[in-house]
């Protein structure tokens, strides 16, 4: 649905975080007159207010008969589609529709690149938006990992491509794609799909519904080699022999070697696995990707994504609160294989299962793990028949502050201090950044000079 087609319409925005912000001043660029309604929090109503605007309407609490009075709502992705009060305000009639639906049914210049995956989306896309800018391409890089689209609504001049990533939340309402790129799936945010088999339909959506004319796919990943692809698009591989992939930490393109991964910031080989992705990205675009691969020694990491903060009286600090899955901890700890590492871990309890990542540290024990969050008895428990007998300490923590503590009196003066979650950070956090923030100042480092995510918006 396009911003024109809403004028007149009742219409609307529900969560007035950055995604709401953006869709209401597209709405306010394009349709200076058209009334809306918020349905926001107390505190996000405020500046609300303060904009003293007529047709605009500010709601403190919703439910279904509420929504249930517009045409359109504009909700925020965090909002599941699948539970009450949208699902009921559905079969009332009411469409929904994401922020990022309206700025895909724009009609844009420049090639729409799309990315998505379990893990390793935002660095995968951050990466793609760099090497297309090192071969002098205008470049957009957008989406799930900090800009919403819609803020670069009308951008002048236009870039030459777009770098988008795009969460499960979003992948339904990509169209007119160019390039789909799907690194991995495994189960995540099970809470807001309902399910693993809808989690997975919903995330692919972005090849079986968008139907891009090209996708380019993991050869490694068993869902992938198994979908079922639209016959219209055309499919390049990476992990796979003939393409992209890698031999210990030398990437290659097929018989060829390109590149040491190694003197790129990308630590482990899920990183180096994200580099073969964006490689054959290039390459599906027509571009030289051997050409441009050793670009990618200048690319700068991004935070909350194993990202070094410093070392501190001999003790390395590493932040991964994007970590939210135990897949994810495990590749964390595969990077720091042969190191005295401390891990904390846990949060938001999502009932997923915690077995590979015990059996990760039942094969190869840490110095320490140190448990906190809502999941953190649970995973204490799996971990304490492991324990025993000093094979690694086990501690048990109520909040980061206290984990760092502990982490640090477990290491002494040497070792890595590894906060990879694997589980979502609220309650206790806004988000994964809130809790990123707090791991840096309680392992002493300001955590105002972590946050800065490169390149975002048009370069």
């Amino acid at each position: 649905m396009r911003i024109s087609e809403l004028e007149g319409k009742r219409v609307a925005i529900w969560g007035y975080g950055r995604e709401g912000r953006s869709a209401l001043a597209a709405l306010r660029w394009r349709l200076p007159s058209q009334p809306v309604t918020v349905f926001c929090s107390h505190d996000e109503a405020e500046p609300l207010r303060d904009m003293q605007d007529p047709a605009l309407r500010i709601e403190t609490s919703v439910n279904a008969q509420m929504l249930a009075e517009h045409e359109v709502v504009v909700k925020s992705p965090g909002i599941s589609p699948y539970t009450s009060p949208a699902a009921d305000a559905a079969l009332e009639g009411v469409r929904f529709i994401g922020a990022s639906g309206l700025w895909f049914a724009e009609p844009t210049a420049g090639k729409r690149i799309c990315i998505t995956g379990s893990k390793g989306k935002s660095t995968t896309t951050a990466l793609v938006a760099h090497l297309l800018r090192a071969s002098g391409a205008r470049t957009a890089l957008a989406g799930n990992i900090g800009l919403p689209l819609l803020e670069l609504l009308d951008v002048q001049p236009p870039p030459d491509y777009w770098a988008i990533e795009l969460s499960s939340y979003q992948t339904g309402e990509a169209s007119d794609v160019d390039v789909a790129v799907v690194l991995n799936l495994f189960p995540e945010h099970l809470d807001w799909h309902g399910s693993e088999a809808r989690y997975y339909a919903d995330k692919l959506a972005l090849i079986t519904r968008a139907a891009p004319r090209l996708a380019v796919l993991n050869a490694g990943d068993p869902h992938l080699v198994e979908l079922d692809v639209p016959a219209s698009t055309k499919v390049h591989w990476f992990n796979h022999a003939d393409g992209w992939h890698l031999r210990e930490a030398m990437v290659y393109r097929g018989e060829q070697p390109v590149l040491d991964a190694r003197h790129v910031p990308l630590p482990g080989r899920h990183n180096r696995l994200n580099l073969c992705a964006a490689l054959a990205t290039l390459e599906a675009l027509g571009l030289d990707a051997v050409a441009l691969a050793s670009a990618a020694a200048s690319f700068r990491a991004l935070p909350h994504r194993l990202q070094s903060l410093g070392l501190r009286h001999g003790i390395e600090s590493v932040n991964d609160s994007i970590s939210t899955t135990p897949q994810s901890t495990i590749a964390a700890l595969d990077c720091y294989r042969g190191r005295r590492v401390a891990l904390l871990v846990g949060g938001y309890d999502r009932g997923l299962d915690w077995g590979i990542c015990v059996e990760r540290i039942a094969s190869e024990p840490v110095t320490a793990v140190i448990t906190m969050g809502q999941n953190g008895p649970r995973i204490h428990e799996k971990l304490k028949p492991l324990a025993q007998g000093g094979r690694f300490i086990l501690a048990e923590a109520e909040e980061v502050s206290e984990a760092v503590k502990l982490g640090l009196q477990a290491l002494g003066h040497d070792g890595v201090l590894l906060l990879s979650p694997g589980a979502p950070s609220f309650p206790r956090y806004r988000d994964y950044i809130d809790r990123g923030r707090h791991f840096a100042k309680a392992a002493g480092f300001d955590p105002d000079l972590i946050n800065t995510i490169p390149g975002l918006g048009v370069a």
